[in-house]
Formats: C-alpha cells, structure tokens, sequence
C-alpha cells in the first residue's frame, strides 16, 4: 500500500545561483557523495530530498543529510535513509521508497513513492 506521494522541481540555472551565492549550502544540503556532482544532477537530487520529504508529510526537523541519492550498479537511483529522514520513514510505516529522476531544459524534477511493507 502507498503511505506517501512527493514530487517537486528545480529550475537548474535559479539552483546554481543560489549554490554560487550561499557557498555553505552544498554541505547543508549534500552528503559528501553527492557534493561533487553535476549543477543538473544536484538539483534532481534536491528535487528529491524535496519529494522525499513531502511524501513524509513534510514534518520539521528533517535533515537533508539525512537523505542521500545513490546509484546502483546499474545506475538507477535509490534513496539511502538515515537519522532523522529514517526515523520519520518509520513513524509513517515506508518499508520501500521509490525515487525517480529527471532533468532536462533546464527543469530538474523528481517523484517519490513510500510503499509499505505489503
């Protein structure tokens, strides 16, 4: 059963201005096997960690470290939870979270779902 929907986009040009005018905000917002990705790649990553946490309900409190994309062996992507962003997923009952990815004309975008453990 779904127990949660986000979605959300970013415009890459506006994201690599404020990562240009905020230099902190890289390491507030990534992990450091995110950090040193792409402009158009971070901001689907953002784009995720957003979705992410509209489809927890979008509680305070949440850390965006907590939440990384990762890729698999086979290159899809996949959400590593921790901490905070864990402990959220398991207070709304998410056994597997689906994230996926897009980015093109500028527009970063991603979806994620939460499903039980059904």
């Amino acid at each position: 059963m779904i127990v949660g929907v986000g979605i959300d986009v970013v415009d890459v040009e506006r994201f690599s201005l404020i990562l240009d005018r905020t230099p902190g905000l890289r390491a507030r917002l990534f992990t450091s096997g995110e950090r040193e990705r792409p402009t158009a790649s971070l901001a689907a990553r953002f784009a995720a960690k957003e979705a992410l946490a509209k489809a927890l309900g979008a509680p305070a409190g949440l850390a965006w470290v907590d939440a990384e994309v990762c890729s698999g062996d086979d290159g899809r992507p996949h959400l590593a939870l921790t901490g905070t962003v864990a402990a959220r997923a398991e207070a709304v009952g998410a056994a597997h979270v689906h994230v996926s990815l897009s980015h093109d004309a500028g527009i970063a975008s991603a979806v994620v779902i939460l499903e039980d453990a059904r």
